[in-house]
């Protein structure tokens, strides 16, 4: 029988800690989240795999180094509240609920939304809740928000998320152009907005956040 326990703390070991992923609360976080249980059945056996998990529709679980890297990146404390955009079936949601104060998840598929919520429950997480909703368009109800975390590479950042990001806050998001994807950490101050290049990786693009094409006469 497949041990998941073991594979959890060889993910740790050989993908999270060795990519400078230094911060004990971020270890514990993933260390707690059973990640095999926000997948398909059929893909239990490669969800701590080094290597991004295919779930339908387009949709992807990030691997556990680009994961981890950018919730370090995010540098969530006790007090936060996040909003989780394209939270899928929920990973993302019950590891960053395990460092913030609330966790609000916004996810497009109702499907979706609904696997996430019944896996969060069953994980015992009572401080996320899940809202169905344009991506694009954030959850402006439930904000102002100290982090945005987008789950999933987009070609732009939505002017709605920055507008929904307190003074202080934090936007982590992987940005791809052609086949460079880059993961960006914005911080607002203000009316300003800063950036920073975290680190390169290979995410796939959320559905919908597509560059747009580019005609030429």
């Amino acid at each position: 029988m497949f041990d998941y326990n073991a594979a959890r703390e060889t993910m740790l070991d050989c993908q999270i800690r060795t990519s400078d992923v230094t911060d004990f609360a971020v270890q514990a976080a993933f260390k707690a989240v059973p990640r095999e249980k926000f997948v398909p059945k059929s893909k239990m056996a490669l969800a701590y795999g080094d290597a991004n998990v295919d779930l339908g529709d387009g949709r992807w679980m990030m691997k556990p180094r680009d994961f981890a890297k950018m919730v370090d990146a995010a540098d969530i404390e006790p007090t936060d509240v996040v909003l989780n955009i394209a939270c899928d079936r929920g990973y993302s949601v019950a590891v960053l609920a395990h460092l913030a104060e609330t966790v609000v998840a916004l996810e497009s598929a109702p499907e979706l939304a609904d696997k996430a919520t019944a896996q969060l429950e069953q994980c015992d997480i009572t401080n996320a809740a899940i809202v169905t909703g344009d991506l694009k368009a954030g959850a402006r109800e439930h904000g102002p928000f100290d982090v945005i975390f987008v789950n999933g590479a987009v070609s732009e950042i939505s002017p709605s998320w920055v507008d929904q990001l307190a003074g202080g806050g934090r936007i982590v998001v992987p940005i791809s152009s052609g086949h460079v994807c880059r993961v960006h950490v914005y911080t607002k101050s203000g009316d300003t907005l800063g950036e920073r290049v975290v680190f390169d990786a290979g995410i796939p693009t959320i559905p919908g956040f597509e560059k747009e094409p580019e005609f030429a006469l």
